[in-house]
C-alpha cells in the first residue's frame, strides 16, 4: 500500500512538472486549447448539418446522438492527455531513452505515463462536456444516482479503453521500432465510430467493437440505459450498468501485454 501511495505521489509530481513546462508559453498554450476547441466544434457542426437535412438517423435524434458524441469526446480527451507518453513511445525507443527508464527503480508504465500530461486537450473536453449538458437538458433526463453511475462508469471505462489501445500501440513498437499508424483506426477511428449509436452499423462491425475491442461496452450500452432505449440492442438493463468494466479489463490485459513486450526488448546499443 505504501509503494502504491508513493507511486501516486511521484506521478502527480511528474504531472506538476509537465504542467509547469506547458505553461511557460501561456499565449501558445491558449491558442492550442482554442484550436482543439474550434476543431471539435466544427465536427459537431457537421453532425448538426446532417440532422438538419435528414432530421433523424433511424430512430435516433440529434439530442440523443449528441450524448454519444459528448461522452466519447470527453473520454478520449482525458485518455489522450494521460497516454501521450505511450503515443510517442516510438521516438523513445529509437533514441535509446527506454534503457534509461529501465535503470530507474520505478515501473516503466508509471514513468511513461508521467512523460507528458497534455493539458491542451481541455479544449476538446470542454466542448464535449457542453454538448453532454445540452443533450441531457434537451432530453429532460433527470440527474439521478442511476444516471450518474452510468455516465461516470462510461467515462472511466472509455478512458481505460483508449489508454489500453495506445499501450498496445506502444507495445508493438518493441518489435516494429516505428509506431504503427494503423492503430489510429482504433483510437481516432474509434472516436468517430462511437459518436453515433452502434445500432446503425453492420452486425460484424458491432461484434468487432463489442467482443474484441469493447468500445460498445463503454460508450454505447450504458448510454442506452440513460436514454432508456436498451431494447434497441436487445440487452438486459443490468448489463448496461456493468458493461463499462470491460474497458478496465481491457486495460489490465494490455498492461500484461506491455510486460511481455518489455521482456523481449533489445537495446539500441546507442
Amino acid at each position: 500500500m505504501r509503494i502504491l501511495f508513493n507511486n501516486f505521489l511521484l506521478y502527480f509530481r511528474y504531472i506538476s512538472v509537465s504542467l509547469k513546462s506547458q505553461m511557460q508559453y501561456k499565449v501558445s498554450f491558449l491558442l492550442q486549447v482554442l484550436g482543439h476547441l474550434l476543431g471539435t466544434v466544427v465536427e459537431f457542426f457537421g453532425i448538426w448539418a446532417l440532422f438538419s437535412r435528414f432530421s433523424s438517423i433511424g430512430t435516433w435524434t440529434l439530442s440523443e446522438v449528441a450524448l454519444f458524441y459528448g461522452m466519447v469526446n470527453i473520454s478520449f480527451a482525458c485518455a489522450d492527455a494521460l497516454g501521450r507518453g505511450f503515443d510517442s513511445f516510438g521516438q523513445i525507443i529509437k533514441n535509446g531513452d527506454f534503457d534509461r527508464l529501465l535503470l530507474r527503480p520505478r515501473t516503466t508504465v508509471l514513468q511513461i505515463l508521467g512523460t507528458e500530461f497534455t493539458l491542451k486537450r481541455i479544449g476538446r473536453f470542454s466542448q464535449g462536456f457542453v454538448v453532454i449538458c445540452w443533450s441531457l437538458s434537451t432530453l429532460h433526463i433527470s440527474i439521478s444516482l442511476q444516471t450518474l453511475w452510468l455516465l461516470a462508469t462510461s467515462f472511466i471505462g472509455a478512458v481505460a479503453l483508449f489508454v489500453g489501445i495506445v499501450i498496445v500501440q506502444a507495445t508493438l513498437t518493441f518489435w516494429t521500432i516505428e509506431s504503427l499508424e494503423i492503430m489510429n483506426i482504433l483510437t481516432y477511428g474509434g472516436v468517430e465510430t462511437a459518436q453515433y449509436p452502434f445500432a446503425i452499423y453492420s452486425k460484424w462491425f458491432q461484434r468487432f467493437f463489442t467482443y474484441l475491442i469493447p468500445l460498445a461496452c463503454v460508450s454505447y450500452f450504458p448510454l442506452l440505459a440513460v436514454l432508456q432505449k436498451q431494447d434497441t440492442f436487445f440487452v438486459p438493463l443490468w448489463f448496461c450498468y456493468i458493461s463499462p468494466l470491460a474497458g478496465i479489463l481491457f486495460l489490465i490485459i494490455t498492461l500484461q501485454l506491455w510486460k511481455l513486450g518489455e521482456r523481449y526488448y533489445c537495446s539500441t546499443g546507442s
